[in-house]
């Protein structure tokens, strides 16, 4: 069947499919939306597009997204430097963080290990955290990867790696459901699982 659509607009559409979670219906009526719109608004939602992807890059402590040197979690002396938790992904920490009750710091590793996928431990944030670590005045490492195959393949391995310097490796007590992901659990079930974590 033709597609009678102009080509910009289905290039359009094309770009907005790629974004995940985003079928061709949704993506279609994303670009209808954007011609709707004014220009002001359209050239302003090109610009924050734009100036996030320049400006924006990984935290030189714990790889979290920042647009300065360091996030402001890493800046926050308040913070409990001693206590590190390890999460998959920055939409993690925000998970976390809305709970109010973790106090400690974080460590992001971009991804877990998968062979499968062709995602192997060089690829992940894994190096600068045991830098960190061997940096000394660490007491507890939290993994708090997901409940899945890779989340509890990447916790072991960073386990063991870690075991050397006798820090404590905590894993989370998942009141999670096995197989879950973390941006999408509530504040309450994170909080237990923080609370009841256990030793690895």
């Amino acid at each position: 069947m033709a597609n009678h659509d102009a080509l910009p607009l289905v290039i359009l559409t094309e770009q907005f499919a790629k974004l995940p979670g985003i079928g061709i219906k949704t993506a279609t009526r994303l670009a209808y939306h954007v011609m709707s719109m004014p220009s002001d608004e359209v050239e302003a939602f090109s610009q924050a597009l734009l100036h996030a992807k320049r400006t924006v890059h990984y935290c030189k402590c714990c790889e979290n997204l920042t647009d300065s040197d360091f996030c402001p979690i890493c800046n926050d002396n308040s913070r409990d430097k001693s206590t590190i938790c390890v999460v998959e992904t920055p939409k993690d920490i925000s998970a976390f963080e809305r709970t109010g009750e973790y106090k400690g710091v974080y460590h992001v590793l971009h991804g877990l290990i998968s062979p499968l996928k062709n995602i192997l431990p060089d690829d992940l944030k894994i190096r600068s955290l045991i830098a960190r670590v061997q940096q000394g005045n660490i007491q507890e490492v939290i993994m708090a990867t997901n409940p899945t195959v890779e989340g509890d393949a990447t916790a072991s391995y960073i386990s063991q790696l870690l075991k050397p310097f006798g820090v404590t490796v905590t894993r989370l007590a998942f009141g999670l459901p096995v197989g879950g992901i973390l941006e999408y659990a509530d504040e309450v079930t994170l909080y237990k699982a923080l609370e009841n974590r256990n030793a690895m």
